[in-house]
């Protein structure tokens, strides 16, 4: 419920409330829950809103469809005078690229007639279908967004690589194996539908296990709660800066993307750094735990990690970073601490994480009235929302890379790609509770109260702007989740200083990027303290372009703003209850 719908509640008269009330809620609910079981959470009436306000539009704009019909008659002319030259010339200029991040017509194979003929006229209607859905005048944008985007989606369904008499690559895969490669895809198909019916992780990820294979590094859970596990790791270096890093993931994810194996653990790094390391691990909760709220999370987690670790350190103030939703969280956390006067943070590290939501990227596709009236439903009937339906919405919007190139690899050619840690973690899905995640969406996504000064903690309004210690901000190229052109508007929010870095990679390949990655690579730019917010597109421009990991960009930055290194603290602190309750990882990681 929002603030409107409380303060009119609370405007009404005993008589005024109809006993019918809460039946009414109740069926509407379910009913909805209905709708969103069927539809896989995606809202029908946003589509239906949608396709409506375009049809509406092109119908009354004569000049739009005389454009889309020059267009259309110009690729045909096209078209035709492809074909015509790659008749009597094989290497014939083509009529079409396609875009630099489409890799499905890459293979040489492709650039033969008749399958040249198929992939062009493909990619020309494409273009075709993009100009139809975009530009028309009295369209809302996000209803533009939203059939650009279903429109795509509809095209990649029938996209020449997904059948086998218009893939040149798969007719050549059958030959060499002698239909071998369809007996292993159907084989696939069978063992990946019995694992899903059966509740089991993917293919593989079973070799992939917290505490033995991966989540390694050794250390102790020093605090529990409902909601957190707080893991202290055990030092590597014979002295460590008295500030210690407190690591804030997101729940959305289990902790330990931040240590997967050995070689690519960003705790390892951190420790091997001479820092003390504390990580939170977040219970993964259940219909239990519907009612657990923003105001929860903030209190049972980082809060209450500060708390502990301060007590830890004897005092000393802490670097904080957040990961994702982790980092708006902290984010929240620090400008309440701020508020409040509390002075315990030295630093504020963000990866890939978002405080202002006015340009969410493809996401935001997914967050309108309709769509969070559907998802609050499910959730209410569900008491969460799995993790599994937020992974299927984040594999839509790269559905190129990783639902036809997977159907195509795994089914069809029979080629199942090996496990990976990330992989493995990236199945380790969690789940949401009903009162936090709707608080999120409405309150952050939707109306963005977090960056409009209208996000309330114990009461009371926080602004970022009250922020002063200095923040590490990362984010990553080809982020689908937190588009770095969105977590770069942090510098418009917050006056302290901020060292902002754009890491190449996605949401989760651009942050686990540890040193001695070949493909590595990032820029990064040091704005000083009430220094000018420049643009994301002023920032491209002028920041600096370094070869490799940002790690240890971010492992400088912390040395300069830490104290002389002195003996480690002991783990944990018995005097106050903080004993140590269990080894690494811990309990909670290992919650299904």
């Amino acid at each position: 419920m929002n603030e409107m719908t409380r303060a009119a509640e609370a405007d009404r008269s005993p008589q005024d409330f109809d006993p019918l009330d809460g039946l009414a809620a109740t069926m509407d609910h379910a009913a909805t829950a209905a709708v969103a079981q069927m539809t896989s959470a995606l809202s029908p009436a946003t589509l239906i809103q949608a396709v409506t306000d375009w049809a509406v539009h092109l119908a009354i704009s004569p000049g739009k469809q005389l454009q889309l019909g020059a267009k259309a008659v110009r690729k045909s002319m096209r078209f035709a005078d492809y074909v015509s030259r790659a008749s009597s010339d094989s290497d014939a200029e083509p009529a079409i690229e396609p875009l630099a991040n489409d890799r499905r017509f890459r293979d040489p194979a492709w650039s033969e007639p008749p399958y040249s003929f198929i992939s062009q006229a493909f990619l020309l209607h494409q273009q075709w279908w993009h100009a139809a859905t975009n530009g028309i005048g009295g369209v809302t944008k996000h209803h533009q967004d939203v059939l650009s985007f279903a429109t795509r989606q509809m095209l990649d369904v029938v996209a020449p690589t997904n059948f086998l008499a218009t893939n040149p690559v798969l007719q050549r895969r059958i030959r060499e194996t002698g239909g071998k490669c369809l007996i292993d895809g159907a084989a696939n198909l069978l063992e990946d539908a019995r694992r899903q019916l059966r509740g089991e992780p993917p293919c593989g990820a079973e070799n992939f296990r917290a505490g033995e294979t991966i989540a390694t590094a050794p250390g102790k859970v020093v605090y529990r709660n409902h909601l957190i596990e707080l893991i202290q790791y055990e030092p590597t270096t014979d002295t460590v800066h008295p500030e210690p890093v407190l690591i804030v993931p997101a729940w959305i994810m289990k902790y330990y993307i931040l240590d997967l194996s050995p070689h690519n653990s960003l705790v390892r790094w951190l420790t091997g750094q001479g820092f003390t390391v504390f990580m939170i691990s977040w219970r993964n909760p259940t219909a239990k735990d519907r009612d657990l709220a923003m105001a929860d999370y903030r209190e049972m987690g980082p809060m209450a990690a500060i708390d502990v670790v301060s007590r830890i350190s004897g005092g000393a103030r802490i670097h904080a970073a957040g990961y994702c939703l982790g980092g708006t969280l902290m984010a929240i956390a620090a400008a309440a601490m701020a508020r409040d006067g509390d002075e315990r943070l030295a630093s504020l590290t963000l990866f890939a994480a978002q405080t202002e939501f006015s340009e969410p990227g493809e996401l935001g596709l997914f967050i309108d009235e309709a769509q969070l009236h559907l998802l609050e439903s499910l959730m209410w009937s569900e008491g969460y929302l799995d993790g599994s339906r937020m992974g299927g919405a984040f594999q839509i919007l790269r559905s190129n890379d990783l639902i036809w190139s997977h159907v195509l690899g795994t089914y069809l050619m029979g080629e199942r790609e090996p496990m990976s840690d990330l992989m493995a973690w990236n199945a380790d899905s969690t789940r949401m509770p009903f009162a936090m995640h709707s608080e999120y969406l409405r309150s952050l996504f939707l109306n963005d109260d977090l960056a409009e000064g209208r996000f309330r903690v114990d009461g009371r309004a926080v602004s970022l702007s009250g922020i002063r210690v200095p923040l590490f901000v990362v984010g990553t190229e080809r982020d689908h989740v937190a588009p770095w052109r969105s977590v770069h508007k942090i510098h418009g929010l917050v006056p302290a200083q901020i060292r902002f870095v754009l890491a190449s990679g996605g949401h989760n390949v651009g942050i686990v990027a540890e040193p001695g990655s070949n493909r590595a690579k990032y820029r990064t730019l040091l704005r000083e303290e009430e220094g000018p917010a420049l643009s994301a597109d002023e920032w491209e421009t002028r920041a600096e372009r370094r070869s490799g990991s940002w790690w240890p960009e971010w492992g400088k930055w912390l040395h300069e703003r830490s104290a002389e290194p002195a003996p480690p603290p002991r783990i944990g602190d018995p005097a106050s209850a903080y004993d140590c309750l269990a080894d690494a990882p811990g309990t909670y990681v290992k919650e299904r």
